[in-house]
C-alpha cells in the first residue's frame, strides 16, 4: 500500500511540475512541450531528485510514446501529403537520405563514431520538431503560406518516416555479413506485417469500431481503441519491430474509417496527459552537470546541427522550385531536432547501437535546438518582411496588353471561386499566382495569368493596376497579404483592393494599411445565413440589405456587440408562419 502511495505521489509531482512548466513556455510564447521537459530536469534525478520511482514513471511514459504515435497515425491522410505536392515526399526523403549521409561521412571520416553509429545520429538529427514547427508558423502568420505548407509536407514524410526506422534499428545490431540478412529479415517482416494490417485495417478495424459505436457508449469506446492500438503495439514488439511502429500501425488502420475524427477526440485527453508524461521523463534524463561541463562541445554540436540541417534543406526546397525567401523560412523552421527524435536516440542506445555520452550529448543538444528554433524562424521572418518592404521597385517595362481588368492574387479556392463568378459576368480578369498545381488549372480554363509571386515589384507591374479597375488580394498568409497590398498602392494609389482576411484580428489592421474592402469568410457566412433566415421570415430585401451593408461598412464590429446599433429592432414572425 506505502508502495502505490509513493508512485501516485511521484505521478502527482511529476504531472503538476509539468504543468507549471507548460504555463511557463506558454507565457514565453513557447511550445508546452519544452516546458515539460525542462519539468523532468528540475524533479529529475540530476536536478532536485524528488522522484523515487523513476523506472515506473518511466514505464507510464512509454504509454504515452505509444499515444503519440497512434494519435499521429489516426491524424495522417494521403489528401495532405498530395496538397503539398512534391517538395513533400521527393524534398522530405531526399533532406533525410542527405541529413543522414552527410553525417555518417562526418563521423567516419574524423573517427568520431562508428560508421553504423553515424548512421543512427544522421537518423536522430534528420528529424524535425512538428509541434515545435508549427507553433512557430502559427505565431508568425505563415501557416497558410506556401512556406508553410512546404515545411508542413517535409515534416509529415519525417513523421511518417520514424516507423519505418524504429522497424529497422533491430537489425543494425548485427555486424559483418550478417547485416544484409538482418536487414532483409527486418524488411521482411516489415512488409508481412504492413500486409497484415492492411488486411485487417480493411475488413476487421471497420466492423470492430461499427459494433463500439453501437454501444453509444463512449467509455466502451475508449476502451476498445486503446486496447486495439496496444495490442496492435505488442504485437509489433514480439516480432521484433517495435511497438512505437505498431501504435502508428494502428492509427493508420483507423485513419480512413469514418469514425476516425471520434477515435482522435476520445484519445487526444489521454495522449496529452501521457505525453506530458513522457517529455517530463525526457527531461529526467537530461544531466545539467553533463551540460555545464561539455557546454562548448554542445555549443559547438548545436551552431553544426542547426547550420547544417539549414545547409540541407534550402538547397532541397530550392530544387522543387520555391524562391529563396521561402526556402529560408523552411531551412530555419526545420533547422531543429524534434521530439521523435528522443524516442529514436533511447531507442538506440537501449540496443547499445549508440553510447550513453553520446545520447547525454544528443538529448542536450536537442533541447537546446528546440529553444533556439523559434526565435530564429520569427527573426528570420521579420527581417525578410521588413527587406522586402524596403526594396526599391526595379525598372521594367509595363505589359499594355492588361487594360480595365481585375487582378485577383492568389488562386486558392476562393480565388477560384471569384474567378468563376466575375468571369460568368464577362469581366476581363488576370490572376497571379506560383503554384504550379494553380498554374495548371488556369491553363486548362484558359483563364489568363501571372507566374510569379504577388508580392514581388515586378509581377505588379507586369500585372498594369494603374489600368486595372480593382485587385482581389486572396492569399492565405498576413505577411504576403501586407506586402502586396503595401506594393500595389505605390504603384496604383487610388486602385480599390478588395482583402480577404485570413483571420478576425487582421482585420483592422488592413483597412489601417489601405485596403478599400476587407472581407472575412466567417463573418459572411454569419451574413448569409442570416440574410437567407430574415427572407424567410418576410423581413423585405432592401431593409435586409441595409442592414448587411451597414454591418460591412462598420467593419464587422457590430458583431462584437450585445445590440449592434446598425439592426433595427425587428418582430418577425416565425419561419412555420412566415411560410
Amino acid at each position: 500500500m506505502q508502495e502505490d502511495l509513493r508512485l501516485i505521489v511521484d505521478l502527482l509531482i511529476v504531472l503538476a511540475t509539468a504543468l507549471g512548466g507548460g504555463l511557463l513556455a506558454s507565457a514565453l510564447k513557447q511550445p508546452p512541450l519544452l516546458g515539460y521537459i525542462l519539468a523532468g530536469v528540475v524533479i529529475g534525478p540530476a536536478g532536485l531528485a524528488g522522484i523515487r520511482e523513476v523506472v515506473q514513471v518511466e514505464t507510464l511514459a512509454q504509454f504515452g510514446v505509444t499515444l503519440l504515435l497512434f494519435s499521429l497515425g489516426v491524424e495522417f491522410s494521403l489528401g495532405k501529403l498530395r496538397r503539398v505536392g512534391g517538395v513533400a515526399l521527393g524534398g522530405g526523403l531526399l533532406q533525410m537520405g542527405l541529413t543522414v549521409g552527410l553525417t555518417a561521412a562526418a563521423v567516419s571520416l574524423t573517427g568520431w563514431l562508428a560508421p553504423m553509429s553515424g548512421v543512427v545520429l544522421g537518423s536522430i538529427l534528420a528529424l524535425s520538431s512538428t509541434a515545435v514547427a508549427l507553433k512557430s508558423l502559427a505565431e508568425t502568420g505563415q501557416t497558410e503560406s506556401l512556406a508553410g505548407q512546404a515545411m508542413l509536407g517535409i515534416l509529415i514524410v519525417q513523421d511518417l518516416a520514424v516507423g519505418l526506422m524504429l522497424a529497422v534499428l533491430p537489425a543494425l545490431t548485427a555486424t559483418g555479413e550478417g547485416l544484409g540478412s538482418a536487414l532483409g529479415f527486418a524488411l521482411l517482416k516489415l512488409v508481412g506485417f504492413s500486409l497484415g494490417a492492411f488486411a485487417l485495417g480493411r475488413w476487421g478495424v471497420p466492423p470492430l469500431l461499427r459494433f463500439l459505436a453501437q454501444r453509444e457508449s463512449r467509455e466502451l469506446f475508449l476502451l476498445g481503441v486503446v486496447c486495439l492500438c496496444m495490442g496492435i503495439a505488442l504485437l509489433t514488439q514480439a516480432l521484433g519491430l517495435s511497438s512505437e511502429m505498431g501504435a502508428f500501425v494502428a492509427g493508420l488502420m483507423i485513419a480512413d474509417v469514418e469514425y476516425a475524427d471520434q477515435t482522435l477526440d476520445y484519445v487526444e485527453p489521454l495522449r496529452d496527459v501521457f505525453g506530458a508524461l513522457f517529455f517530463a521523463s525526457i527531461g529526467m534524463l537530461i544531466d545539467p552537470q553533463f551540460i555545464l561541463t561539455h557546454a562548448p562541445l554542445i555549443a559547438g554540436l548545436v551552431l553544426l546541427v542547426m547550420l547544417g540541417k539549414f545547409g540541407v534543406v534550402v538547397p532541397v526546397t530550392r530544387l522543387f522550385g520555391y524562391p529563396w525567401t521561402m526556402a529560408l523560412i523552411v531551412g530555419c523552421g526545420l533547422s531543429q531536432i524534434g521530439e521523435f527524435s528522443f524516442i529514436l536516440a533511447t531507442a538506440a542506445q537501449g540496443l547499445g547501437l549508440i553510447s550513453r555520452h553520446l545520447y547525454l550529448l544528443v538529448v542536450g543538444t536537442t533541447a537546446i535546438t528546440l529553444l533556439v528554433s523559434p526565435v530564429l524562424l520569427q527573426w528570420v521572418v521579420g527581417f525578410l518582411e521588413q527587406w522586402q518592404m524596403g526594396t526599391p521597385p526595379p525598372e521594367m517595362p509595363v505589359a499594355p496588353i492588361f487594360r480595365e481588368h481585375i487582378v485577383i492574387a492568389g488562386y486558392g479556392q476562393i480565388g477560384q471561386d471569384v474567378a468563376q463568378i466575375l468571369a460568368a459576368h464577362g469581366c476581363s480578369l488576370l490572376i497571379l499566382e506560383q503554384s504550379e498545381g494553380a498554374i495548371a488549372h488556369l491553363r486548362g480554363r484558359g483563364l489568363p495569368y501571372l507566374c510569379g509571386d504577388a508580392t514581388s515589384w515586378g509581377i505588379l507591374q507586369r500585372a498594369n493596376l494603374p489600368q486595372a479597375q480593382a485587385l482581389v488580394v486572396t492569399i492565405p498568409d498576413l505577411a504576403s497579404i501586407r506586402l502586396c497590398l503595401k506594393r500595389a498602392l505605390q504603384l496604383a494609389p487610388d486602385r480599390e483592393v478588395i482583402v480577404c482576411a485570413p483571420r478576425r484580428e487582421h482585420i483592422d489592421t488592413l483597412y489601417r494599411l489601405g485596403a478599400t474592402k476587407v472581407i472575412h469568410p466567417d463573418f459572411e457566412a454569419s451574413l448569409g445565413l442570416s440574410s437567407h433566415l430574415l427572407t424567410q421570415l418576410g423581413v423585405p430585401p432592401q431593409e435586409i440589405q441595409m442592414e448587411l451593408a451597414a454591418i460591412r461598412n462598420h467593419h464587422y464590429q457590430d458583431l462584437n456587440l450585445a445590440e449592434p446599433a446598425c439592426l433595427l429592432p425587428l418582430s418577425p414572425p416565425s419561419l412555420s408562419s412566415a411560410s
